[in-house]
């Protein structure tokens, strides 16, 4: 009976979770609904070799629907590769901030460092200029109040605001701080490759720009260790990055551990564009602050963890309909213009949009309505409490007659074939219809193994139905020696049958 646990591993699993790997690849949601239904084992599930799961794939190509199914499935959200990246650094490298948005919400671990060079998801962001994957990976630390930005540049703690709702804010300069193997911080990758947006945010976070490498011997550095960001700038040839952190207090006279000044470094780089704006004392200009600081981000999430964000529990009623998206029922509202929206859509505003004009408060939301800068989101009066596994399970549902699994043996059920004359017990599924081109077989059943899910991924055997299953093998086998019709293949007597017309 072992062998009949690996063969089940090796092929009937493997199959099927290949098909999941590629459902979550491709995007196909009903696909990996159905798979997941016929055993939702498959979550486990991990490709030989690099050890990525559906979860890893559906994150990577930015399927954020089929994430929040595998989440709902059981998932483990902080599963790693062979790499050690989980599914939100893979996310952040390519992107994808709609699905950086629900692995957050359900509350992904963003200090996981991968194995390679020890890079956090933020480092992965900041490598290649994901400023909104930034915002929202960092949503925890930045306090919905007016003045936090000025709080970021000063550093001081004279703010009207109460303690609690600013003590996020020594845990970010902590978070924005994290160095990788090397000592190389998110600003100093974001800087490397040129991402002015990135760099400005990270800044007006309290990102340092005297953080220095250090050689460790973990990693190859060409620039050489003791290097600042705008070491790195130099090096990468973006002359605004350059002045965003000259503008922000970088020195232009720090040396690294090899003598080198940022203007050496971009000389030796032959980044000759550079040397007027490493050389010229920078002038004194009021800097505004990154239109990627959202401030009412934290209290949209903290409302969507608590409440649910992607269904209500009553149909909405004209007076309370969402007027952003005409489907969902109001749930939260604006401070200040008291507008009223749903926490879809005020999730969607505070991740995808950008901060409004300057004579709001420094990171604050424009209102679709009325364009009054949003602070801070209040949860409505009567807005019940709804588990985030229960309103996922509510609005992934699905019933699959052709993918029914259980735990106990079915009863064999007597069922006439075209495919043969006499009368076998077999067990069956239903099947979806065939296409009009193949009438003959539109109300026939096609028998077929039932085989029970538990049998998978080494679940504890079953006596009864492994040896139900040998039982039947044996007939089957006998029968099969005593006619010389059974040579042929079930494809082939179906061809046969339909031309033929036979089964009516």
């Amino acid at each position: 009976m072992r062998i009949l646990n690996l063969v089940g591993n090796s092929f009937g699993c493997s199959a099927t979770g290949e098909r999941l790997v590629s459902a979550a690849r491709d995007g196909d949601l009903q696909e990996a609904r159905a798979l997941l239904e016929y055993n939702p084992r498959l979550v486990r599930y991990s490709t030989s070799g690099v050890r990525n799961s559906p979860l890893h794939y559906s994150a990577a190509h930015g399927h954020h629907e089929i994430v929040s199914l595998l989440l709902e499935s059981g998932v483990d959200i902080n599963l790693k590769n062979y790499r050690g990246q989980t599914a939100l650094m893979q996310a952040c490298q390519h992107g994808h901030w709609e699905v950086v948005q629900t692995l957050i919400l359900y509350g992904a671990n963003i200090h996981r460092a991968d194995y390679l060079n020890g890079g956090t998801a933020l480092h992965l962001a900041a490598l290649n200029g994901h400023s909104r994957c930034i915002r929202l990976l960092l949503s925890d630390y930045i306090p919905s109040v007016p003045d936090v930005w000025n709080i970021l540049k000063e550093q001081t703690n004279n703010s009207e605001a109460s303690l609690a709702e600013l003590e996020g804010i020594n845990g970010l300069s902590q978070v924005i701080n994290k160095p990788a193997d090397g000592g190389i911080t998110a600003l100093h990758m974001a800087a490397l490759n040129g991402h002015a947006e990135s760099v400005q945010l990270l800044l007006d976070l309290g990102a340092s720009v005297s953080k220095v490498t250090v050689d460790d011997g973990t990693a190859i550095d060409l620039i050489g260790s003791g290097s600042t960001p705008l070491h790195y700038a130099a090096c990468g040839r973006n002359a605004q990055c350059c002045q965003i952190l000259i503008a922000n207090g970088a020195s232009l006279s720090a040396e690294n551990s090899s003598g080198s000044t940022p203007l050496m470094v971009s000389q030796s780089w032959h980044r000759n564009s550079l040397k007027d704006v490493l050389t010229k004392p920078p002038e004194q200009r009021p800097t505004l602050p990154s239109p990627y600081i959202s401030l009412p981000l934290m209290s949209i999430i903290k409302i969507a963890r608590e409440c649910g964000w992607r269904s209500n529990g009553s149909n909405p009623t004209c007076q309370d309909i969402c007027v952003v998206c005409l489907e969902r029922k109001c749930t939260v509202a604006a401070e200040g213009c008291n507008h009223e929206f749903c926490t879809r859509c005020a999730l969607y505003l505070c991740s995808k949009n950008s901060s409004a004009s300057i004579h709001d408060p420094p990171g604050s939301i424009p209102c679709p309505l009325c364009r009054h800068g949003i602070v801070l989101f209040n949860k409505l009066p009567g807005t019940t409490p709804i588990p985030i596994q229960k309103e996922i399970a509510r609005t992934t549902s699905l019933s699959l007659a052709f993918c029914t699994c259980s735990a106990e043996i079915p009863t064999p059920t007597t069922i006439t074939t075209p495919l043969c004359n006499n009368t076998t017990e077999s067990h069956y599924s239903k099947i979806s219809p065939f296409s009009s081109s193949f009438p003959s077989l539109s109300c026939q059943r096609f028998p077929s193994m039932k085989l029970q899910s538990s049998l998978c991924m080494g679940a504890p055997e079953d006596q009864n139905l492994r040896s139900y299953l040998a039982r039947c093998s044996r007939s089957n086998l006998r029968s099969a020696a005593s006619e010389t019709e059974s040579r042929k293949s079930w494809f082939a007597s179906l061809n046969q049958c339909v031309i033929t017309g036979g089964g009516r």
